[in-house]
């Protein structure tokens, strides 16, 4: 990030420079001034040099203005540069790793963190390099002054730098330690927000309250332990800055006793060693706020340590090549097996239903299909490539998955119907809408361009489903994946909308995982997933006639719709 800004960051350091060579000056004409009037020197004299320490004051408040302003110019461009990298790097992650991280992670390290690191960029490291500076300026004047003063005056670092080691020896792994923890926090309360009606119907309120209590305990045992840290620390370095002062006093009537010194240099070391107080108190401070920082930096950064999906540079693969899966088994997080050794063949232009109790793995078959989610073993290939081996940004185009998890996106109409084709006329979003039976889209005041989202107008859970089949449409895929992607719409609604999208989508090749069962009874073939295996396949007539598990899903299903 220095690298990339140079030139800010030497102005940023000139003007602190130069703000801490102005602020040398008053000590030592303090001391002029009294060797001058033990001299005898006449008032104008001391009036020039108080005037001097006056104007080398304002020169130093003014120059440290400027470099705080430049700092913070600089750390504001740094800390942008930093959040869209890492919004970058999150985009190009698969999306099985994004997810298993899960949002509350994701939502700590792009907010929390990446402040933390802002205020590291923008204060902290300026704030040490300068600090360190002026130390090395004010104990080198010491020196100057006389060399057994300038020993006395590192009196107190001995017991300052061996509680420097061992705080830094024992910070870094603390704070991570709190990161993590609180983004375990975040996670816990997001998803029991998100999830709160579901939680209401299981009667897990209990439960999600002892587990949210449990990672606040957590996280106030890894803020209790980076406190403990605190305290040992800045107990130990207060207690060890009035050591060089008195020092210095002490040495300094001893050798001017023995007149091998001036009272103005006694008094001149010893204002600069108060003076260095306040950049020792700022560099052990801010050296605390470096270890948060780059705590969080390693968690930021760390984002892109994770290998992206790389484009492999196979050509895409065509309309008119076979989806296989042979002998493919799966398991979540080293867990037992949930696809135990599928087999199938999907033709091209073929539809095929997916239907079975829920757990049978129908979704996770999805993923498969998708490319999210590689086999445990086994494959699942389309024109004989590994469906993972594809470029995976031709990969989401040609093979989409559609979900019952809809997001709409801050923005106009027509920007969330532009993510799934950039290029597509005005007509083609309207003709879209009107595919998938988005009826509530004439309502709206501004058409395309009425705004959406936090602020304006919400969409529900059914016209932001029917939004993202809209997506569908104009993305033209040659395999889709729907894993019950019309299930927040009423079943009449549903029905129109699966009607129209097979018309529209006539020649592709379509996957479904049914929850209605008219989706099952429309497709060519019919694939019954039970315990993670195929347990028939075959068109809905044979299979109702086969009198299996199907036969029984059917007429336990047609009875209920009847009914309705």
């Amino acid at each position: 990030m220095i690298s990339r800004h140079r030139r800010a960051v030497g102005v940023v350091l000139v003007l602190h420079g130069a703000a801490a060579l102005a602020g040398l000056a008053p000590p030592w004409l303090l001391g002029t001034i009294v060797d001058r009037v033990t001299a005898g020197a006449t008032v104008a004299t001391v009036d020039r040099l108080a005037l001097a320490i006056a104007g080398c004051v304002l020169a130093s408040a003014l120059l440290s203005r400027f470099a705080q302003y430049a700092g913070h110019r600089f750390g504001e461009r740094a800390v942008a540069e930093l959040r869209e990298q890492f919004v970058t790097r999150t985009l190009g992650l698969p999306v099985s790793v994004v997810e298993r991280a899960g949002s509350g992670d994701l939502a700590t390290r792009s907010s929390v963190d990446v402040a933390t690191v802002g205020t590291t960029v923008r204060d902290v490291v300026p704030t040490i390099v300068i600090a360190t500076v002026q130390l090395t300026l004010l104990f080198g004047a010491v020196f100057l002054l006389h060399p057994l003063l300038g020993l006395a005056a590192l009196a107190g670092l001995p017991s300052i730098v061996a509680v420097t080691r061992w705080y830094l020896r024992r910070a870094s792994s603390a704070y991570l330690r709190e990161g993590a923890e609180s983004a375990e926090l975040t996670e816990t309360l997001t998803t029991t927000a998100e999830g709160a009606r579901t939680v209401e119907a299981l009667r897990l309120t209990d439960e999600r309250v002892r587990h949210g209590t449990t990672r606040v305990t957590r996280v106030w045992q890894a803020r209790r332990a980076t406190l403990a840290l605190r305290t040992v620390f800045f107990s130990v370095v207060e207690a060890s800055y009035p050591l060089p002062v008195a020092m210095v006093l002490l040495v300094g009537g001893y050798l001017l006793s023995r007149d091998m010194v001036s009272l103005g240099a006694v008094v001149a070391a010893a204002l600069y060693l108060q003076q260095a107080i306040e950049p020792l108190d700022r560099l052990l401070q801010w050296t605390e706020q470096a270890q948060r920082g780059f705590a969080s930096f390693a968690r930021v950064l760390g984002v892109g340590l994770v290998p992206p999906e790389e484009p492999p540079g196979t050509t895409a693969p065509s309309r008119g090549q076979r989806l296989v899966v042979r002998g493919a088994r799966f398991s979540y997080a080293g867990g037992h097996d949930v696809l135990h050794g599928i087999d199938l063949e999907v033709q091209p232009g073929e539809r095929l239903a997916v239907v079975g109790p829920s757990g049978a793995g129908k979704s996770t078959l999805a993923r498969l299909l998708a490319g999210i989610d590689a086999p445990r073993r086994g494959v699942v290939s389309i024109g004989g490539r590994p469906v993972t081996d594809l470029d995976p940004a031709e990969r989401r185009r040609r093979i989409a998955l559609v979900t019952q998890e809809h997001h709409v996106f801050i923005g106009t109409v027509r920007d969330n119907l532009s993510f799934a084709a950039p290029d597509a006329t005005d007509e083609q979003m309207r003709a879209a809408l009107a595919t998938v039976g988005a009826d509530w889209y004439a309502e709206l005041p501004d058409g395309l361009d009425t705004a959406l989202g936090d602020g304006a107008r919400q969409l529900g859970a059914a016209e932001a489903q029917q939004l993202a089949l809209a997506r569908l449409v104009l993305a033209d895929p040659h395999t889709l994946i729907l894993d019950e992607a019309t299930a927040a719409l009423d079943p009449s609604t549903a029905r129109r909308t699966e009607r129209a999208l097979a018309a529209v989508l006539v020649g592709r090749t379509v996957i479904a995982i049914a929850h209605r069962l008219n989706t099952a009874h429309d497709a060519d073939r019919v694939a019954v997933l039970a315990d993670g295996r195929i347990t028939e396949i075959g068109s809905h007539d044979d299979l109702v006639a086969a009198d299996g598990a199907y036969a029984a899903l059917w007429h336990s299903w047609h009875g209920q719709a009847d009914e309705r």
